[in-house]
């Protein structure tokens, strides 16, 4: 576990240990347990994949909540001259690890609020544990429904979509009289109720099957005849719609010649190293939360030529939901000057709009959900770059999605 209380500018994470190493010979790093570090300070637990299947993923957002809390403190790290300090931990996509370490950051480290989890399954192993010690958990990017529907609590807030926003806005999308689809999820809270919000979604075109796989999944044969098999002699226009997260490639059913039964492929937004799998799909459609060159704002430029300059890359899909976290844990304490009492925190974010990489949003007061704008897209190729370039084709704004409050409060 590694403490900061970052006063410089995030370096590139490769130069990170040592980076530390300088910061604690200068004194901006404050040991653990020195007395300086128990007054002065907001703590704020990072509990993410460092580790794992969805390390890539907990990477970027890490990158991107730091880069965000410079940006919305002025590159200060203060808030009514309070230091906010960023206490990483690995939970390694392990629900029963995200637990446990989410309840040591509470009770040991005293945190005053969380960000995370990666992982939909370790994000519901937290929700309890935020209720147990009445702390705030700002949920990013974990997506699965739940989190905010039926196993939601009030200290949980999310930045990060939902479900039921994904399949929204993909239905905007694939919804059209005519069309056949199957599913292709992973097995597991983020598949599942990823496939359950799309499925409620869909009012025109007719779903045919579902398929489920184990997350490691990396053979998809099996799994790919069967879909080839429940959409080859349908007439129309026939897609199957993947839902998928971290190792394996789903694209790979594409090898099974899927252009000669007239079967298309659609999908949301992913990272770029996992769109390099689009370009072989020109002018394949779908909807995503986050592409850098889609936004047009203020936040996401000072966000992408920050990041160009740090890391020569521009920034990914979970740098952005990371530093929409940090925009949204910053107004909110502005909003209170600095005050960390839970209850304060939560009157000052219930129906708070802040704005984000991806311009405002809105967290609702019913669950606490933020209610955002995503992007329906057609993947261009284009040999300037690694990955299928997804075009705008328009935004879809937070108004415009009926997008379900499946909690009970």
């Amino acid at each position: 576990m590694q403490r900061r209380c970052f006063a410089l500018r995030l370096p590139a994470h490769a130069a990170i240990a040592a980076t530390a190493a300088l910061l604690t010979t200068a004194g901006l790093l404050i040991p653990a347990g020195s007395a300086l570090a128990q007054s002065g300070e907001i703590k704020i637990a990072h509990v993410y994949s460092k580790t794992g299947p969805l390390e890539a993923y907990g990477k970027q957002t890490q990158v991107g909540l730091i880069m965000g809390l410079q940006y919305a403190t002025g590159g200060s790290m203060t808030v009514n001259g309070k230091k906010l300090v960023v206490i990483e931990k690995d939970d390694q996509g392990k629900p029963d690890l995200g637990k446990s370490l989410l309840a040591a950051a509470y009770s040991d480290d005293k945190a005053d609020i969380a960000v995370g989890p990666s992982s939909s399954g370790v994000a519901l192993a937290m929700l309890p544990v935020a209720e147990e010690y009445k702390k705030i958990l700002l949920v990013e990017p974990a997506v699965a429904d739940a989190i905010t529907g039926d196993k939601w609590n009030k200290y949980i807030f999310r930045t990060g979509r939902n479900s039921s926003q994904d399949a929204i806005s993909n239905a905007v999308a694939l919804d059209k009289p005519g069309v056949t689809i199957a599913t292709l999820a992973q097995d597991y809270a983020f598949g599942r109720d990823g496939v359950k919000a799309f499925k409620d979604a869909v009012k025109q075109a007719k779903i045919v099957h579902e398929e489920y796989l184990p997350a490691n999944t990396t053979d998809f044969t099996a799994g790919g005849q069967r879909l080839i098999e429940k959409l080859k002699d349908v007439p129309g226009k026939k897609v199957i719609f993947i839902i998928w997260a971290g190792a394996g490639n789903p694209f790979k059913i594409a090898d099974q010649d899927l252009k000669r039964y007239g079967i298309e492929i659609a999908t949301g937004g992913n990272i770029l190293p996992a769109m390099a799998s689009y370009k072989n799909f020109p002018g394949m459609e779908g909807a995503t939360y986050y592409y850098f060159g889609i936004p047009k704002n203020p936040v996401n430029e000072a966000m992408v030529a920050a990041h160009y300059k740090e890391f020569k890359t521009p920034p990914d899909f979970f740098t952005a939901g990371g530093f929409s976290a940090a925009m949204a844990l910053v107004t909110a304490l502005k909003k209170t000057n600095g005050e960390t009492g839970t209850n304060k925190l939560i009157s000052a974010m219930e129906g708070m709009s802040f704005d984000t990489p991806k311009g405002k949003m809105t967290f609702r007061k019913e669950d606490h959900q933020a209610m955002q704008s995503m992007y329906h897209f057609k993947i261009k190729v284009d040999p300037a770059f690694a990955w299928g370039v997804p075009e705008l084709v328009r935004e879809i704004k937070p108004e415009e999605m009926t997008v379900p409050i499946r909690n009970t409060r």
